[in-house]
């Protein structure tokens, strides 16, 4: 049974941090880009980030660029997002996913698998 299962929601004030985990169990990590998309009220799921399956290729929406950082730990099948200067505008609910795709899609349907989710508010 696949499972990706978000953690490090919460509520932080602008212009502070949180750093969000994702960890995959059921399917082999390494096989696997990830990313991270985000949901806000009334809004469209929308693309924040993806990490190739060695690392090595990163991609950021441009609302996040330069304030968010992805990165993984395949021994512990783990994707984080690192999110700094935090603004009212990040507040939604953030997804992780897993894709075997080659091409690091930015849009939902390339993905394989998803998380439930995990809340960031950000109050101003």
């Amino acid at each position: 049974q696949v499972e990706l299962v978000e953690s490090g929601g919460g509520l932080v004030q602008a212009g502070g941090s949180l750093r969000l985990s994702c960890t995959l169990s059921g399917r082999t990590f390494s096989y696997y880009a990830m990313g991270w998309f985000r949901q806000a009220p009334g809004k469209e799921r929308e693309f924040v980030s993806i990490i190739s399956r060695s690392g090595d290729y990163t991609f950021y929406a441009d609302s996040v660029k330069g304030r968010f950082t992805i990165s993984r730990d395949d021994a512990k099948n783990t994707v984080y997002l690192q999110m700094n200067s935090l603004k009212p505008e990040d507040t939604a609910v953030y997804y992780c996913a897993c894709s075997q795709s080659h091409s690091l899609p930015e849009w939902s349907g390339g993905y394989d698998y998803w998380g439930q989710g995990t809340q960031v508010t950000v109050s101003s």
